[in-house]
């Protein structure tokens, strides 16, 4: 039998399993036929994505809102990436550079990066600011999701 994993579409927020077995395959969404992000990969999707994910998708979404020029933000990365490979299927972690997109961040209050906010059918569930370790980052994300 194949694994397969949950991942929300960054198109359309269908909900698809992702057939771990087809590794080099392209995979694609049920509903949309758009490109699937494999379980685990944290990417950037663009405004108008970030708002269908975070609205109608059915896995909780973690928000990375960072900049590249800050520190605390590029020594929490290795971090994100693990946590997303660990929790793949479970939740959806994305990234927002908050130079370029400015106007995402400003909606949700952010003031200051790395500024971490878990939202479920656009709903906040919780949210967290600056550089920790990753069993504190770790414990975070599984008491919220």
């Amino acid at each position: 039998m194949t694994e397969k994993l949950k991942v929300s579409c960054p198109n359309c927020a269908a909900t698809n399993n992702y057939p771990l077995s087809d590794q080099g395959k392209k995979v694609v969404c049920g509903r949309c036929k758009s490109l699937l992000p494999k379980p685990g990969t944290v990417f950037e999707p663009t405004p108008e994505q970030t708002h269908k994910l975070l609205y109608e998708a059915s896995l909780p979404v973690l928000v990375d809102f960072y900049s590249p020029t800050c520190a605390p933000c590029n020594m929490m990365n290795p971090i994100i990436e693990s946590l997303a490979a660990r929790r793949a299927g479970e939740i959806l972690v994305i990234k927002i550079n908050v130079d370029n997109h400015q106007e995402l961040a400003a909606g949700f209050g952010v003031q200051g990066v790395p500024t971490f906010v878990i939202v479920h059918k656009g709903s906040e569930r919780d949210r967290m600011s600056g550089a920790v370790s990753e069993t504190d980052f770790s414990l975070w994300v599984a008491s919220r999701v």
